[in-house]
């Protein structure tokens, strides 16, 4: 079963750069330049996609929670349905699609050309750890990113609700805010933040690990980002999953 195999070889890589990439996080000297360089330009790629992309994830989570709670009777509690939506569930999403698909993407087709032009090798050859000197930085500016978008997300999401339930759908302003602190609470904006950073970590570290196996020239390096996209999208929904289930099992949800 070589696919099976590969598969089991591409999770143990992965996992062991975790590893590698924590220990170089708290026992290294800091890329101060190095962080701040992937910082701007991961903001750089992400910052416009990510305020498009709220805008619509606020209104239809709006639009369709004030329409179900239109139907039960329930509209003052459709501003605090709609930022609970956003805060949990959507923001961290989001800024999960978007880091995995031009941050992580971006990390990858950097480490695979670097490796094709045997910079790693050289790096190597000259004792310095690859991980430490490129990969750490990229993976703490991901995860730095991760959590700014998650918290544009949040707010553009919120103010986005706010004007389709209280503008377009005729929803009363006090009720809105108001029923902030009726569901939503602290506890769900600090899980959101988590979700993101995590989010960036795993984005970050897969981008990392498929560029520097590519081989085979360009056309490799196409490979490894296609594949780093993919696999950081299925990984990333199914940790979204089980963060979630833990986090009902483990903080009391006594607004429902």
């Amino acid at each position: 079963m070589p696919q099976v195999s590969s598969l089991v070889r591409g999770m143990g890589g992965i996992g062991l750069m975790t590893v590698e990439v924590a220990r170089a996080t708290f026992t290294t000297r800091f890329q101060t330049r190095e962080f701040l360089e992937q910082a701007w330009f991961m903001t750089s790629v992400t910052l416009m996609p990510t305020i498009l992309v709220s805008i619509p994830f606020g209104a239809v989570i709006s639009l369709q929670v004030g329409n179900l709670t239109g139907q039960l009777g329930a509209q003052s509690f459709a501003g605090a349905t709609a930022v609970l939506a956003v805060v949990r569930e959507a923001a961290p999403i989001a800024a999960a699609l978007i880091i995995a698909g031009a941050a992580g993407s971006a990390i990858c087709s950097d480490m695979g050309a670097r490796k094709i032009r045997e910079e790693i090798d050289a790096l190597e050859v000259l004792g310095i750890d690859p991980v430490v000197r490129l990969v750490t930085p990229r993976v703490l500016a991901c995860v730095f990113v991760s959590m700014m978008i998650n918290g544009i997300v949040i707010a553009t999401g919120i103010a986005g609700g706010y004007f389709f339930t209280v503008m377009v759908q005729g929803g009363s302003a006090g009720a809105f805010l108001s029923s902030f602190n009726a569901l939503a609470t602290l506890p769900d904006l600090y899980i959101s933040m988590i979700k993101a950073a995590l989010f960036g970590f795993l984005a970050a570290i897969v981008g990392a690990h498929n560029g520097l196996r590519a081989a085979g020239g360009p056309s490799g390096v196409g490979r490894a980002v296609n594949e780093s996209v993919i696999v950081a999208f299925m990984l990333l929904f199914v940790l979204n999953s089980v963060i979630t289930a833990v986090y009902f099992q483990v903080v009391p949800q006594d607004g429902l």
